[in-house]
């Protein structure tokens, strides 16, 4: 199995290499840059098996607009894997260790928008349940895991940060 760990400054290229293989363009691999350039990059960790990083998560700040929340939140986005390494459990430790450390660092939720029949074995629970809307008209996708108790925002519009809507002018 792979062994995960915090990002170190050494994997930037290599998470770059990851994001690109994964996905149908560098999108998210310069999405992760840019949040790790803004000090964004809450919780980024790294899949690494036999010296080669083959997978990464990213937690970033979110907020609730207008809201005085009095729990911190944090957004799942993105998560990839090389493909040559997919659908090895690889995606889903990544996950498990990011939500510990999300609950380690005293954070009160998650958010994410993803595919509604995968994340709810981890937790996640559709966000409008709550109350909770997003900035891209999703509702089954949008979803919210609860960390600690008392943990979830008030009712409201979660926004992520600035460098999430750079990448939606684009498409």
């Amino acid at each position: 199995m792979a062994h995960i760990r915090h990002e170190q400054p050494a994997d930037a290229k290599a998470i770059f290499a990851v994001h690109q293989a994964a996905f149908a363009t560098d999108d998210e691999a310069r999405l992760v840059d840019a949040l790790r350039a803004a000090g964004h990059a809450t919780i980024s960790l790294v899949a690494e098996l036999d010296g080669q990083v083959v997978g990464h998560v990213l937690f970033s700040p979110v907020s609730v607009a207008g809201a005085v929340e009095m729990t911190k939140g944090v957004g799942l986005a993105p998560v990839a894997v090389l493909p040559s390494h997919q659908r090895r459990g690889i995606g889903s430790a990544l996950i498990r260790a990011g939500l510990a450390a999300c609950r380690e660092e005293g954070f009160g939720y998650v958010v994410l928008l993803g595919h509604p029949e995968y994340y709810p074995r981890f937790g996640f629970r559709r966000a409008s349940d709550v109350g909770l809307d997003n900035e891209y008209g999703a509702d089954d996708a949008f979803m919210v895991l609860e960390l600690m108790p008392g943990g979830l925002p008030p009712a409201g519009l979660v926004q992520y940060g600035p460098e999430f809507r750079q990448w939606e002018r684009r498409s």
